[in-house]
C-alpha cells in the first residue's frame, strides 16, 4: 500500500509549478509586446498570488509565502551562476577582466566601507537596539552586493559587447566579493580591531577568493580529463550530460563544504567546462548541455522572482514592521541612501581611473558607454534594493 503523501508539500509544489507555467506564458506575451520583461512579470504574479493565498486561506497557508534560504542557495542559485560562466563570451570577459575586477572587487570594497561607516554613524540615532562593529560590517557586506539580472535582460551581447561583459562580470565578482567579505567577518572577533586582525582579515579575504577560484578551475579540468580519457571510442550522450551536470553541482557543494565562495567556484567551473569539457563531448551532447543548462537557469530565475514576489507578503515580516513603522522606514531610507552613495562613490571614480589607462572605443561606444554603465548599475542597484527589502526583515 502506498504511503499517503504530505498534502501540504503536494499543494505547494502544484501551486508553484502552475505559477511557473503562467509566468512563462504571460511573461512571453508581455515581453513580446515590450510592456514588461519576464522578471517583472514573475514578481507581479508572485505578489498577486500571495494576496490571493492570504485572502482565501485567512493566513492558514502563509508558510508558503516564506522565502526558504536553503532552497535558494542549494537548488536555485547554482544553475544560474554556472550557466552564466558556461555561456559567457570568454574573449570579451577576459579582455575586460582588469576592468571587471576593478568594478567588481574594488568597487564593492568602496561601497562596503561607505555603507558600514554610514550605518555605524546613523543607526545610533534610531532605536534599533545594540549592534556591535561586526554587525555593522555584516550589513555593509550584504548591502554592497548588487543584482544585475534585470539589467542584463535589457542588454544584447552582440550589440553592446563591452557594456554587457562589464555589467555581467561586475555582477558575478561583486556577489562573490560580498560573500567572501561576509564569511571573513564572521570568522573574526572585530570588537577590538588591531593591525594584526586587519592583516589577517585581508589575508583571509584573499585566501577565500583565490581558493574558491582554484577549486572551480580544478573541478572543471577534472571533468574534462575524465570525459576525454574514460569515454574514448564509446561516447554516450546520457553519461556525458549527466557527468557535466553532476560535476558542476559538485564544485558548488564542495565550496559550501569547505566554507568557500560557492558562487565564484561554480562560475569559474562553468568557464573551464565550456572551454575544455564541452569540446571533448559528442556533437549531440554539446547541443543538449547548452540547452539543458540554459533551461535550468531560466526556470531558476523565474522561480526566484516569483518566490520573492510572494515573500513580500510574509506575515511575520509585516508584524515586525508594524511594531515600529517609523523606525523601519528610517532604516530603509538610510540603507537606500547609503547604497546609492556607495555605488556613486565607486562607479564614477573607477570609471575615471579606467579611462586613464584604457580608452573605451568598442564599436563607437566610447565614453558614453560609461555613462550608460552608471545608469544601468543604478537600475541594478534598485533591483537589488527590492530584493533586500523583501528578504531582510
Amino acid at each position: 500500500m502506498a504511503l499517503d503523501p504530505d498534502q501540504t508539500s503536494v499543494d505547494s509544489i502544484t501551486l508553484f509549478v502552475a505559477l511557473l507555467c503562467s509566468c512563462i506564458v504571460i511573461g512571453h506575451l508581455l515581453e513580446k509586446n515590450r510592456w514588461f520583461n519576464e522578471s517583472i512579470t514573475a514578481l507581479a504574479i508572485g505578489l498577486c498570488s500571495g494576496i490571493i493565498i492570504l485572502l482565501t486561506t485567512e493566513g492558514k497557508r502563509s508558510h508558503i509565502l516564506v522565502f526558504n534560504e536553503e532552497l535558494f542557495f542549494i537548488y536555485l542559485l547554482p544553475p544560474i551562476i554556472f550557466n552564466a560562466g558556461f555561456q559567457v563570451k570568454k574573449k570579451q570577459f577576459f579582455r575586460n577582466f582588469a576592468m571587471i575586477i576593478l568594478f567588481g572587487a574594488v568597487g564593492t570594497l568602496i561601497s562596503f566601507v561607505i555603507v558600514s561607516i554610514g550605518t555605524m554613524q546613523l543607526f545610533k540615532k534610531l532605536d534599533i537596539g545594540f549592534l556591535d562593529i561586526g554587525d555593522y560590517l555584516a550589513i555593509g557586506a550584504i548591502f554592497s552586493a548588487t543584482d544585475s539580472v534585470c539589467t542584463l535582460q535589457v542588454l544584447n551581447q552582440d550589440e553592446t559587447p563591452l557594456l554587457y561583459s562589464i555589467v555581467f562580470g561586475e555582477g558575478v565578482v561583486n556577489d562573490a566579493t560580498s560573500i567572501v567579505l561576509f564569511n571573513a567577518i564572521q570568522k573574526f572577533d572585530l570588537s577590538h580591531i588591531t593591525s594584526r586582525i586587519f592583516i589577517e582579515f585581508i589575508g583571509n579575504f584573499l585566501y577565500f577568493f583565490i581558493t574558491s577560484t582554484l577549486l572551480g578551475v580544478g573541478v572543471g579540468l577534472i571533468s574534462a580529463y575524465i570525459i576525454k580519457k574514460l569515454y574514448i571510442g564509446r561516447h554516450s550522450t546520457d553519461r556525458e550530460v549527466a557527468l557535466m551536470i553532476l560535476m558542476a553541482y559538485l564544485s558548488y557543494m564542495m565550496a559550501e563544504l569547505f566554507n568557500l565562495s560557492s558562487i565564484l567556484t561554480v562560475f569559474f567551473c562553468g568557464i573551464v567546462m565550456s572551454h575544455y569539457t564541452w569540446h571533448n563531448v559528442t556533437e549531440s551532447s554539446r547541443i543538449t548541455t547548452k540547452h539543458a543548462f540554459a533551461t535550468l537557469s531560466f526556470i531558476s530565475e523565474i522561480f526566484i522572482f516569483l518566490y520573492v514576489g510572494m515573500d513580500a507578503l510574509d506575515i511575520e515580516k509585516w508584524k515586525i514592521v508594524s511594531k515600529s513603522p517609523g523606525t523601519s522606514a528610517g532604516v530603509s531610507s538610510i540603507l537606500l541612501g547609503l547604497v546609492l552613495v556607495g555605488r556613486a562613490a565607486s562607479v564614477f571614480p573607477l570609471s575615471f581611473i579606467s579611462n586613464l589607462f584604457k580608452r573605451l572605443q568598442y564599436g563607437g561606444q566610447g565614453s558614453c558607454e560609461v555613462l550608460c554603465l552608471w545608469h544601468l548599475l543604478i537600475i541594478s542597484l534598485l533591483d537589488r534594493g527590492i530584493h533586500n527589502c523583501v528578504e531582510i526583515p
